[in-house]
């Protein structure tokens, strides 16, 4: 199995690394051989040679491996970050990757910021549209740097985009055995754009009799979700909307170094990465907290239908972080590295026989 490995700037060097640490134990465990192939892409790489990807960079990610895993990437070096949108939103959009999926479970009570919340009341999915909206780019400014400038930014909602949005979440529910999918937007507001999110969701919703269709406007979910985020299975929204929301959720399982992701379009090659920044201040120092990495590698896996390797990563995750052996983040004492060979070694113990 073929796995690109693009391991980003700053800490994203840090967490990559216990990343591919994990999955190597895994190939030790189960008997795997995973081909994981290291690419220079990254800041470095572009203030060298000017370049972000190759010309056939897409491509090649695409059509050469299994599956992508990138590490958090940015530098205060490029300060328009060209190399960072150019490798991971360039990524998104050319191997049409229309599925953001984020899982947000909290691993123990102590990592939550809401009072008495435990592990069974933080455990949801969010599917964020990720190919469309106003992360598109279409607009423009006029005039600009006076004090007549206008500024345009478009926002982009197709009957294509939005119905393999919504349908791939009811997939998820019914495969799953989940009873409820929570659909949010702005409708109320923007009445062109969302009334197809809300008229596209209704009409999938009559497909899935087993499965409880809910309708919330965004603010009022951002509410919900501080307020009792155990009411929610599965949830679907847009670009913008996900963005900010499952940034909320991953706070409420930890911080985004808890948070993974997968960037997918299913049945074909699909990216993973942690959803951190690069921290460059972080960064060598040995602190980073290589969770939410390690955590995309678990998805990854079972993305590549090697579901109980995936299980084995989870359940060594959420033993090192009930057992205090993670980083001062999340409560424990050990260094990035020693987190890495933590959950490594957990992992090796789960060996058969």
């Amino acid at each position: 199995m073929r796995i690109a490995v693009i391991p980003g700037d700053g800490i994203g060097l840090d967490v990559t690394a216990e990343a591919v640490k994990v999955i190597r134990a895994v190939g030790e465990v189960f008997g795997r051989t995973f081909d994981l192939e290291m690419l220079p892409y990254g800041a470095d790489y572009y203030l060298r040679t000017g370049i972000s990807l190759p010309p056939n960079g897409h491509a090649m990610l695409r059509d050469d491996f299994d599956a992508i895993f990138i590490g958090a990437l940015g530098d205060p070096r490029i300060p328009d970050m060209r190399h960072a949108r150019d490798i991971l939103l360039g990524t998104r959009f050319e191997l049409d990757l229309y599925v953001n999926y984020r899982p947000v479970r909290l691993l123990h009570e102590r990592l939550c910021p809401l009072k008495d919340r435990g592990p069974s009341d933080v455990d949801f999915v969010v599917f964020r549209e990720n190919t469309e909206g106003v992360y598109v780019n279409v607009g423009g400014r006029f005039k600009a740097d006076t004090e007549d400038e206008i500024a345009i930014q478009e926002e982009i909602n197709t009957y294509k985009g939005v119905h393999r949005i919504i349908k791939h979440a009811f997939e998820y529910a019914k495969a799953n055995g989940l009873t409820e999918v929570c659909m949010a937007d702005k409708s109320n507001a923007m009445t062109d754009g969302h009334a197809l999110w809300l008229r596209l969701f209704w009409q999938l919703a009559a497909d899935y009799p087993a499965v409880r269709p809910t309708h919330l406007y965004i603010d009022a979910l951002a509410m919900q979700l501080v307020k009792n985020p155990a009411q929610f299975e599965v949830i679907v929204t847009n670009n913008l909307f996900g963005d900010i929301v499952t940034d909320l959720g991953a706070q409420l399982q930890g911080g985004l170094g808890m948070a993974a992701s997968g960037n997918l379009h299913p049945g074909r090659t699909s990216m993973f990465e942690p959803v951190h920044g690069s921290a460059p201040k972080y960064a060598g120092k040995n602190v980073a907290n290589p969770v939410g990495a390690i955590l995309s590698t678990a998805l990854m896996l079972e993305y590549l239908e090697l579901k109980t390797e995936a299980a084995s990563i989870e359940t060594a995750v959420k033993e090192s972080v009930v057992t205090g052996h993670g980083t001062a983040e999340i409560g424990g004492t050990l260094g990035t590295r020693e987190t890495g060979d933590y959950i490594a070694d957990a992992i090796r113990k789960q060996r058969p026989g």
